[in-house]
């Protein structure tokens, strides 16, 4: 498997630091090849925690080549204080490549974020404000800046006025201030010398990279359920995190895709409004997300929680041709009083096996359990599938029977070290 895509096969949040940072070891080349600094990968290595959001997670291992590629939008502001962050924590020999082709969030995307969120009132999406969904908007709008053009002062003053001549009158109509050109200009020329190092055309750096045969490893943010063709529409992020969005987003040829590798949580979350079947209340749901500790990495706000929903699983890996699965925190479940798996949805009375295309129709689903056998040991120190509890073997069979993936990979603590393969 030279060239491997780890992809998140829920709503995110499944772990796809820890086993991007887990096979990184193993890779040339890491690539994050959609989304921004809206998501976070949290990754713990020799008792230490590290929080990425919009670096690759490749980043700590100074013989990896880090690639922020194409279809990535990026803060410059945002990854430079990430990068000094690991700077004061002692990581500074690293390699990082930054497509030229990649879309830059301004500050009148972040704005303009927080405005459409709060004219949606009640239905809104629950984004992080962080501009991402109006920096994509702009780049499908013809009127986006992107990384090369902050090396080139007067293509980037004529792509900024062009851009705040449209922009301005979006805030105008917010009633927010408008922005002034001249300092956004400096602003954004000074990141563009500070990045200068670092951009270059990555698209051609990837597929010299196939040619030699090096392994590369491709990162995604989020989860397909959050993808905006095929998730949870339109409770979903403004870019596609299944692997078939990997070609576009990075420039390499589908057909040089080995391997997609599914990140999957042995139970649910999900961060923000929208549909979610499984979803717990209570002392259970509460057990599992301290246990968990599910905070969201970017925001800390509390993630819902909830059963293991094969419906969406199915649908996910379907969309994305998984290979193989990776079962993410999987020791938060030891001792549950209560352990159910849905198979399906019952709609207006029908069972179904698919996630219906309109909110309305999704959100009057109901989940259709089968119950599992719980298990009382703890096995964050378990180093062999062989040496689990009977009954966490059993719920991981059943995982693999009901979506017909074999499981790979199985992590049963936060270290790098605490990963089952099978």
């Amino acid at each position: 498997m030279s060239r491997l895509v780890v992809v998140g096969v829920q709503w995110g949040d499944e772990g796809k630091g820890k086993m991007t940072d887990y096979l990184a070891q193993n890779s040339d080349v890491v690539v994050r090849y959609q989304g921004g600094n809206n998501a976070g990968h949290t990754i713990t290595f020799n008792g230490q925690k590290y929080a990425l959001q919009s670096i690759p997670s490749g980043i700590f291992n100074p013989k990896i080549k880090n690639v922020m590629a194409n279809g990535m939008v990026v803060n410059p502001k945002a990854a430079l204080a990430e990068l000094e962050k690991l700077n004061t924590v002692g990581i500074r020999d690293y390699q990082l490549f930054v497509s030229d082709r990649a879309a830059v969030i301004m500050p009148y995307h972040i704005a303009l974020d927080g405005a459409y969120e709060s004219a949606k009132g009640k239905k809104m999406i629950g984004t992080t404000k962080k501009g991402i969904g109006p920096a994509y908007a702009d780049k499908y709008n013809r009127i986006g800046i992107r990384m090369g053009d902050l090396l080139d002062k007067e293509y980037f003053a004529e792509r900024l006025n062009d851009a705040l001549a449209v922009k301005n009158l979006e805030l105008k109509m917010f009633g927010l201030p408008e922005m002034e050109f001249e300092p956004l200009f400096e602003e954004y020329l000074a990141y563009g010398r500070a990045f200068k190092k670092y951009i270059c055309d990555t698209a051609n750096l990837l597929n010299n990279e196939v040619q030699k045969n090096s392994k590369i490893l491709f990162e995604g943010a989020q989860g397909v359920m959050l993808c905006i063709e095929h998730g949870t529409y339109p409770f979903v992020t403004s870019s596609s995190p299944s692997a078939i969005s990997v070609p576009l987003g990075t420039g390499i040829p589908p057909k040089y895709i080995d391997h997609a590798l599914g990140i999957c949580k042995a139970y649910n979350t999900r961060v923000g409004a929208g549909p979610f079947p499984t979803e717990l209340e209570g002392d259970l749901a509460h057990y599992i997300r301290e246990r968990g500790h599910e905070y969201g990495t970017v925001t800390g706000r509390p993630r819902r929680v909830g059963y293991l929903d094969m419906v969406a699983l199915r649908h996910a890996c379907r969309i994305s041709g998984i290979d193989s699965l990776a079962i993410m925190l999987f020791d938060v479940l030891s001792c549950v009083k209560e352990l159910k798996i849905c198979t399906h949805y019952e709609l207006d009375g029908e069972k179904i096996d698919c996630i219906p295309s309109t909110l309305s129709a999704y959100q009057r689903c109901k989940p259709m359990y089968i119950d599992m056998p719980t298990w009382n040991e703890e096995i964050t120190e378990v180093k062999k599938y062989a040496d689990l509890p009977e009954n966490a073997k059993l719920y991981l069979q059943k995982i693999e029977e009901l979506v017909g993936v074999k499981i790979s990979h199985v992590s049963v603590g936060p270290d790098r070290t605490q990963t089952i393969e099978i």
